[in-house]
C-alpha cells in the first residue's frame, strides 16, 4: 500500500505560486469568467432515440450491492449483465 502524499511532498513538486489575498478576492466564478464554456458543459444529453433500458427501483441485499460497487465504475451494468445471463439460462 502506498503512503499518502504529504503537504510537504505537494509543495516540493508544485510550480504554482500560492495565491495572494488580493488574487483570491478578485476571483470570479467559472460560469462568470468563461460563460460560453460553462454553458457548453451544462448541456444535458437528450432522450435516447431508442431507449434500451427501463428505469426501475428495486431492493437488493446489501451484500449484492457491496459486491458490485466494490468492482468500481460501471457496476450497475455488470449487475445487469449477470441478471440477463440468469434470464437467458432459465428460459
Amino acid at each position: 500500500m502506498t503512503k499518502p502524499y504529504t503537504q510537504a511532498d505537494m509543495d516540493a513538486v508544485s510550480d504554482n505560486p500560492e495565491l495572494t489575498d488580493a488574487q483570491l478576492a478578485s476571483a470570479r466564478p467559472f460560469a462568470e469568467a468563461l460563460p460560453a464554456m460553462a454553458a457548453e458543459m451544462r448541456r444535458v444529453r437528450g432522450p435516447q432515440k431508442k431507449p434500451t433500458k427501463i428505469p426501475k427501483t428495486i431492493r437488493l441485499s446489501p451484500e449484492v450491492v457491496d459486491y458490485f460497487e466494490a468492482t468500481g465504475s460501471g457496476w450497475q451494468s455488470r449487475l445487469d449483465d449477470v441478471l440477463k445471463r440468469y434470464v437467458t439460462d432459465h428460459r
